[in-house]
């Protein structure tokens, strides 16, 4: 395996030696800053409650992000295939996505209640925007020399958007797809704080409360965890569907 391969593996360990050592020559408290070697002990200790929030945060944020990818995908289309529509949505979907959607939270809980509706919808909120914007992007920027050619070859309007426009849309939608299920996971943790009393949000609330650091870093890391290997299957994926337009950063 080529050094690149492990550069981020060797930064992670690095960076966990020198937060062990740091604790260990200052002498800091674990109410203030635990090491790894606690966080890594509280998690074994707790590991069937940190994995049982873990797994409802996990379904949930997969849900909400599912909803964002049809969503995101249908605005998408909808705006790169339309001049009218891209000039009229588009500024109006950039000051939505400027509001702080933790401010939502007590809103979707008057609306559908604590539990899991306000943190699935908190969870599309926050990550529909990048895979609209990202298809839109695509579609929008086509050629007009090739839709031209294509349009003397008899293609029609469908034709350009379903055969070329979105085949050539997939490297921005596989992009936007990595950066949006980091967001869904901050969604849904940012709604378990507040409006929930199951995930891992929710933990880091009750171990905080209760002076636990130990406990609350052990679940930042599974959250952190759980983002990253959604984030590597998605550049699995997007490496075996895409790899046309990678071919030249191959080496």
């Amino acid at each position: 395996m080529k050094l690149r391969n492990q550069a981020h593996w060797i930064l992670l360990v690095l960076i966990l030696g020198i937060w062990q050592s740091l604790c260990g020559l200052f002498d800091v408290s674990e109410f203030i800053f635990p090491s790894p070697s606690r966080i890594a002990q509280q998690f074994w200790e707790h590991h069937m409650v940190i994995l049982g929030h873990a797994w409802r945060t996990w379904w949930v944020t997969m849900l909400g992000f599912a909803i964002s990818i049809v969503v995101g995908v249908l605005l998408g289309c909808l705006m790169g295939s339309s001049k009218l529509a891209y000039s009229a949505m588009y500024p109006l979907m950039t000051g939505f996505n400027a509001l702080p959607k933790a401010a939502f939270v007590p809103i979707l809980v008057v609306w559908f209640g604590i539990g899991v509706g306000p943190a699935v919808l908190t969870a599309f909120l926050i990550s529909f925007f990048p895979i609209m914007v990202n298809i839109a992007t695509g579609l929008a920027t086509l050629e007009p020399e090739l839709e031209d050619v294509l349009r003397v070859l008899g293609a029609r309007r469908t034709d350009v958007l379903w055969k070329v426009g979105l085949p050539r849309s997939m490297p921005y939608f596989f992009g936007a797809l990595k950066v949006s299920i980091t967001l869904a996971f901050v969604g849904t943790t940012v709604s378990e704080m507040t409006a929930s009393n199951e995930g891992i949000g929710y933990l880091l609330i009750s171990a905080g409360s209760s002076m636990q650091m130990g406990l609350a870093f052990a679940g930042l890391v599974v959250v952190g965890a759980m983002a990253m290997a959604m984030y590597e299957f998605f550049a699995v994926v997007e490496r075996r569907m895409t790899g046309w337009a990678h071919r030249g950063s191959q080496s």
